[in-house]
């Protein structure tokens, strides 16, 4: 089992950051991969940015260059969200995926980006 729980959404103007973090716990040496995924009202809930325990990322286009996904050895994970644009409004996800077929969310942080 594996407990995710995120932090650091809020309200922001456009071209300003925002840092989320995801701390998990349980069996984090289980872990393969953990990502961020975002759901924007009306829809599909989609990949942000993802990383695994060797360090390599990955990220959708729509974010690359503007974000940034780092991992620590105790199971947490960041993402670093500079340049926001309104298109980043959303409910963003932190997912994480075993080495067995098992994957866990978390409860999701609101992202809101407006003036």
């Amino acid at each position: 089992q594996v407990h995710l729980v995120e932090s650091g959404g809020g309200l922001v103007q456009p071209g300003g950051s925002l840092r989320l973090s995801c701390a998990a716990s349980g069996r984090i040496f289980s872990i393969n991969v953990m990502g961020w995924y975002r759901q924007a009202p009306g829809k599909q809930r989609e990949l942000v940015a993802e990383i695994d325990g060797g360090g390599e990322s990955a990220y959708a286009d729509s974010v690359k260059g503007r974000f940034t996904i780092s991992r620590d050895n105790a199971g947490t994970i960041t993402l670093q969200m500079d340049s926001l644009i309104s298109e980043d409004t959303a409910v963003y996800y932190c997912k994480a995926r075993l080495y067995s077929p098992d994957e866990y969310w978390g409860q999701g942080t609101q992202v809101t980006v407006s003036s």
